[in-house]
């Protein structure tokens, strides 16, 4: 009673426990079974009688808690663009709740539940759309990246039934805990549905991952491609303003020269991998003598191909939608963090990096005319062009069907891109068959930024039965199998180069078929319960 009352006269505590709980909860924690609880605090919070002002600065605080104790390493990269981050994505995280707040009030508060659960999901459906500032690290599905065993069954739903599982959980517990103070019966009830959500998922996931054991061994009769990953471990901040593009390049090499041999199919260099102050001309890359040294490493393995990160542009004689032009002259460009396939005659084909950083790479139209400030702080107004397909890197000699089948299709994705679920298995429903993840994480120095990134390529594995090679500059570089197994993972902060053969697969899981259905179903949900809600809000004024 006396806590009851303390909670009542002072609901900031709610929410900063709510915001504590989900800090804890968080990837690289191992307390990640904290999640199943972390909203309840909130869902207290809001049957309280509070002002609209007072609600919404505590349902602030608890997600700036959030934001800031899981995502406080970007402020290594960019203390500003950090700042704007924390301030806005937990603006955007209010709005569900305050929703929430408003349907209470008119519908019942079983329907506003099922309301809050779906006004959650749209929130992070829209949130992983390319709209300018989209930042999804913080989905809660993705809480369970370092717990494979716990969802195998992502393979069907991605990380949105990752999300609908924790606020299931949430909003059960709530429910019995609000039930169980009128009547014991409910302990019975509602204590038996809750240990069921709880030990279901996690029984299915261990009884898939048991089937995936059979068809890893069918897996050992298929083609195997030996793969190679360098991490050059070059200084993030060295690497533009410090060591020269040749000694860099040398590094690269006499890495990657630790495991290459004549047997190795592909070679994966991080993002950037190929960078200098001028960049490089993508119509020109056989022309430039400054990568003499590296086709002259590729012409000694006839069979490499090498997979890598290059800072790039093209000359245009007309403008194009997103072209700029150099000062003082009529010369038409487009710049790109881009990816390129090179073997011992040049380049393949390129990708053109599709989800670009909010602030850094990219601005959306309506914040424009805060450019000038961006760019005073390390950002681009205008940023880099991007690919608007997903178009699959084919490693085939020739462009026949049946060699295609039997090569390596890679899904190329160059850092931020990797925590796209959707977006990355579009890739895999198109023929790829290894994502390839390149990025440059030293950035954020040796926090948990990193780490979290390398477990959310897991989540890739999962959900598309597929393997991943990752090249990461300052680490963490490893394989990670189907079941988001990680395999040879090179510490943070060490120079190293690691070779796996990997086997062919063809999969195509229900979600790579259906990408975000839940996030989509909810849609419909959170757009039917609205519409009710301002019927029912109508009636009430009459």
């Amino acid at each position: 009673m006396f806590i009851r009352k303390k909670l009542h006269q002072n609901p900031f505590l709610l929410s900063l426990l709510s915001g504590v709980l989900l800090f804890a909860a968080w990837p690289m924690s191992p307390f990640t079974f904290l999640i199943f609880i972390a909203f309840i605090p909130l869902l207290v919070l809001s049957e309280l009688p509070l002002s609209r002002s007072k609600y919404f600065l505590c349902i602030y605080l608890a997600m700036l808690i959030w934001n800031i104790s899981t995502t406080w390493w970007i402020w290594y990269a960019s203390p500003e663009g950090a700042t704007g981050a924390f301030l806005a994505n937990s603006l955007l995280m209010c709005i569900p709740w305050l929703l929430y707040r408003r349907v209470k009030r008119v519908l019942s508060s079983f329907v506003a539940l099922i309301a809050l659960l779906s006004f959650w999901m749209v929130f992070e459906f829209l949130h992983l759309q390319d709209w300018g500032l989209s930042w999804p690290w913080l989905t809660i599905g993705n809480v369970f990246a370092a717990q494979r065993n716990w969802i195998q069954w992502y393979e069907f739903t991605g990380v949105s039934g990752g999300t609908l599982w924790v606020l299931l959980v949430n909003a059960i517990v709530f429910w019995f805990v609000q039930k169980a103070r009128k009547q014991k019966y409910y302990y019975y009830k509602y204590g038996t549905g809750i240990l069921l959500l709880l030990l279901v998922p996690v029984l299915y996931s261990y009884l898939l991952k048991s089937f995936l054991g059979l068809n890893n061994i069918m897996a050992k009769k298929a083609k195997h491609f030996s793969v190679a990953i360098c991490q050059p471990n070059i200084d993030a901040y060295a690497k533009i303003s410090g060591e020269s593009f040749s000694t860099q390049l040398n590094t690269l090499i006499s890495t990657s020269k630790n495991v290459v041999d004549s047997t190795t199919s592909l070679l994966v260099w991080p993002e950037t991998a190929l960078y200098n102050e001028y960049r490089f001309n993508e119509e020109d890359i056989n022309g430039n003598h400054q990568l003499d040294t590296l086709f002259t490493f590729l012409q000694q393995y006839p069979k490499l191909q090498l997979f890598t990160g290059i800072e790039s542009y093209r000359y245009f004689t007309q403008p194009t939608p997103d072209s700029r032009t150099f000062p003082n002259t009529s010369i038409h460009f487009e710049s790109y963090n881009s990816s390129v396939l090179l073997n011992a005659s040049g380049p393949k084909m390129y990708y053109h990096k599709s989800q670009l950083v909010p602030g850094v790479e990219t601005l959306p139209p309506f914040l424009k005319i805060l450019g000038a400030w961006f760019e005073k702080f390390g950002g681009t107004t205008n940023g880099y062009v991007k690919s608007l397909e997903r178009t699959v890197i084919n490693t085939a000699q020739d462009s026949t069907q049946v060699e295609k089948r039997r090569s390596l299709q890679l899904a190329p994705s160059i850092c931020y891109e990797s925590i796209y679920g959707a977006f990355m298995s579009e890739y895999v429903k198109r023929g790829a068959n290894l994502i390839t993840i390149i990025t440059n994480d030293g950035w954020w120095k040796n926090t948990p930024g990193h780490q979290q990134h390398m477990n959310y390529a897991r989540l890739r594995a999962i959900e598309n039965r597929t393997w991943v090679a990752r090249s990461a500059n300052t680490g963490i570089s490893c394989f990670i199998g189907p079941d988001g197994a990680v395999y040879q993972p090179q510490p943070y902060d060490t120079k190293a180069a690691i070779k796996m053969d990997i086997p062919l697969t063809h999969s195509a899981t229900f979600y790579t078929r259906h990408p975000d259905l839940l996030y989509k179903i909810f849609y419909f949900v959170a757009m039917l319960l609205l519409l009710v809600f301002i019927v029912k809000s109508i009636q009430i004024k009459k």
